[in-house]
């Protein structure tokens, strides 16, 4: 009796990556050390206290389920070349300089190890909204190192609108604010803190928007970026 051998060819999906999709990576690499890229050219993280949350989309096209479980060692991997090329098999990524005789073969994890991200949040109507501007960001993200604070706060102070650093658990910590626009004097009154250490966009302006159900989300106003961010539970909103 004959044996009968079935043989399967796995298409090689050869790209490069542009500098964004890199960046977008290593930022991603800061909110959660580990990544699911799932086909097609969005691209998705999730802390893994589950209280940032990220979508961004690319311009590269992924073919295949990616799973990456140290994306900092593979982000220093991709580093060691300058001008990488990227060969997807199935189970691994070779690596490579064209014209040059370097590589590496990169193995993938195993996808049910990590955490795939395949919805984003469905957010509430806010009760705040605002532009956080990249050098405002900046400034109070400088001031909160400087003076050590651990918290961020945005509130309503009479008509003002205003970002504070500050230690929400010490009332007599020093502070640093930046004014974010006007709002209506008769609004209710509202006190939304985040963790610092939350905050982990990358440089650039922002739509923000911040719902009473403790989260907000901040939109990338050049990019196709999004971020969503718990708020602390000392929250409060008056509405």
């Amino acid at each position: 009796m004959e044996n009968d051998y079935i043989m399967t060819t796995v298409e090689i999906n050869t790209m490069k990556m542009s500098n964004t999709t890199l960046e977008y990576l290593k930022n991603y690499s800061t909110i959660n050390s580990n990544i699911i890229i799932e086909p097609g050219n969005v691209l998705r993280t999730l802390s893994p206290v589950k209280n940032v949350m990220s979508e961004c989309t690319i311009s590269e096209t992924f073919e295949q389920t990616i799973a990456i479980w140290d994306l900092n060692k593979f982000l220093g991997t991709v580093s060691l070349f300058e001008n990488p090329t990227f060969e997807f098999h199935e189970n691994h990524v070779v690596i490579s300089d064209n014209g040059k005789s370097a590589k590496t073969k990169y193995h993938y994890a195993e996808p049910e190890l990590i955490r795939s991200v395949t919805e984003t949040i469905n957010m509430p109507d806010p009760v705040v909204d605002f532009r956080l501007t990249e050098g405002n960001f900046n400034q109070i993200m400088k001031a909160a190192a400087v003076l050590q604070l651990p918290d961020l706060c945005v509130r309503k102070n009479g008509d003002g609108l205003e970002l504070v650093a500050l230690d929400a658990k010490d009332s007599s910590c020093n502070t640093y604010s930046v004014n974010l626009g006007d709002v209506d004097e008769d609004s209710p009154e509202f006190d939304f803190f985040f963790k610092t250490e939350n905050m982990k966009m990358l440089p650039g302006d922002y739509e923000v928007e911040i719902t009473s159900k403790s989260v907000s989300k901040f939109t990338s106003s050049n990019t196709d970026l999004t971020y969503w961010i718990a708020l602390e539970n000392n929250s409060n909103y008056e509405g």
